[in-house]
């Protein structure tokens, strides 16, 4: 930890939110990387607003109004994780996607609801320290230079009756290699310095909140010789030698009490879950075997959505204002198969439609990491140049929704699989084609995947 009050905190603040982007303005982004689903985006981008509204309210009135969840409804690959991991990024807020269905009730072995909250304060702990390091960077920058001329010039011995005399000649050598440092001319001379072993056991331990929490951060802290945290010396290069040094300043200026304080308040108050697979624990009929472990997940889920108070090893976080945001494609259950108290927690519900032709043809062209786009810049990186057709897009697009409606309609991730499969060929060939142009037309997307289209069981083999 710094003792340097110098140093600036991070300006958290202004990165957090996007105060000055409206409702209209969100859903533009979002456009960029999702075609359609503009019910979902509208309500996620209200909710976004909302939560931004709710900071500038002062007072108790601000405690009182919590986040309005969202249950998305819609078939796999239509866009429901995108627009709520596209959402987070956008404001830069901690976010992580979990599984319903990876967790058990209070009692069966496995991973308890409460571990979401743990995992979601350990990602905003590494946001808010890539924050801190940018802040404390030219600090560390300069304090790893000053280490460097230290290792390059030792200090002499303080026995020796010359030090006093000796002493400003170091200081003047080390002057004098410190442009040269700078200018990379000692690159290559090697030095000794000391690294810390990072490897050490990760344990867990029950609490007594029936959760699972891992000690082995504490444990490393309290006998550094059994858990790790044993230094010990390395020769490398300067070049080596500089980052590994910059990292231990940079550690050093950070002042991890902050860090835990600043990443609580982000989960608190600008955390967001998004619950996939919410409707593989709906199911309540039967009365026995997995129905009464699905209906007890979802009531272990419950507080957690409602506001509780969740032990983590960085002290104690409340869910009172997390944004929830659950999805599930209902093909076999419903949402009010859910019981009453979590259904009445996601208030907003929005029906994503599944993906025909028209948007598939959108979805290969108009996003800003389409996959048209990600396929042509990864040949043109073999100096390939990838050209695409109208009619090869729109073959694509048909030809995706064919292979959906004869097997598995897993939506807009059918794409991906037949591109793969499109340009096989060229991938494995593309050292050997430097400066060659391939144009992709219909004939081409027709010669290469008319056997699959064919052929159900090559479908789902390919799948």
């Amino acid at each position: 930890m710094s003792d340097d009050s110098s140093l600036p905190a991070p300006a958290l603040e202004g990165r957090r939110m996007l105060d000055d982007m409206s409702p209209r303005q969100i859903v533009a982004e979002l456009d960029k990387y999702v075609v359609g689903q503009g019910d979902a985006k509208r309500a996620v981008a209200i909710a976004l607003r909302n939560r931004w509204r709710r900071q500038q309210i002062e007072g108790p009135m601000a405690e009182e109004i919590v986040p309005k969840n969202i249950l998305m409804i819609g078939p796999t690959g239509v866009g429901k994780t995108e627009i709520a991991r596209r959402l987070a990024k956008l404001a830069a807020a901690p976010f992580i996607k979990v599984e319903a269905s990876k967790f058990t009730e209070v009692g069966y072995v496995g991973r308890d609801v409460e571990s979401m909250i743990r995992d979601l304060m350990e990602i905003a702990i590494v946001m808010v320290k890539e924050e801190w390091r940018e802040t404390v960077g030219e600090a560390a920058v300069t304090k790893a230079e000053d280490r460097l001329l230290q290792l390059l010039v030792p200090a002499p011995e303080l026995a020796t009756p010359a030090y006093e005399m000796r002493e400003g000649d170091v200081q003047s050598t080390r002057e004098k290699l410190r442009e040269k440092l700078r200018e990379g001319k000692l690159e290559k001379r090697t030095v000794e310095i000391e690294v810390e072993e990072a490897r050490f056991p990760s344990l867990e331990m029950f609490t007594p909140h029936g959760g699972v929490e891992e000690v082995g951060v504490n444990l490393r802290d309290m006998m550094p010789g059994i858990f790790g945290g044993k230094r010990h010396s390395q020769k490398m290069t300067v070049a080596e030698a500089r980052e590994v040094l910059r990292q231990q300043e940079a550690e050093k200026l950070i002042d991890q009490r902050q860090v835990a304080r600043q990443a609580q308040d982000r989960v608190e108050q600008g955390g967001m879950i998004f619950l996939d697979e919410i409707d593989k624990v709906a199911g309540r009929e039967g009365g026995r075997g997995p129905d009464v472990s699905r209906e007890g997940v979802q009531r272990d889920l419950l507080p957690i959505v409602e506001g509780t108070t969740v032990t983590t090893k960085y002290g104690m976080v409340k869910t009172d204002h997390i944004l929830f945001i659950a999805a599930g494609a209902f093909h076999l259950s419903k949402p009010s198969d859910l019981i009453p108290e979590l259904q009445g927690r996601f208030p907003i519900r929005v029906e994503l439609s599944a993906l025909g032709k028209d948007e598939f043809v959108r979805s290969l062209t108009e996003p800003e990491a389409s996959l048209v786009k990600q396929y042509t810049a990864l040949l043109g990186a073999e100096d390939v140049t990838l050209t695409f057709t109208d009619d090869a897009v729109e073959t694509l697009a048909r030809l995706a929704v064919e292979v959906n409606a004869q097997t598995e309609n897993i939506g807009a991730r059918r794409l991906a699989t037949l591109m793969e499969r499109l340009l096989e060929e060229v991938s494995f060939e593309a050292p050997d084609m430097e400066g060659v142009s391939v144009k992709i037309d219909a004939g081409y997307v027709e010669n290469a995947l008319a056997d699959i289209v064919k052929d159900e069981d090559l479908s789902r083999y390919v799948l």
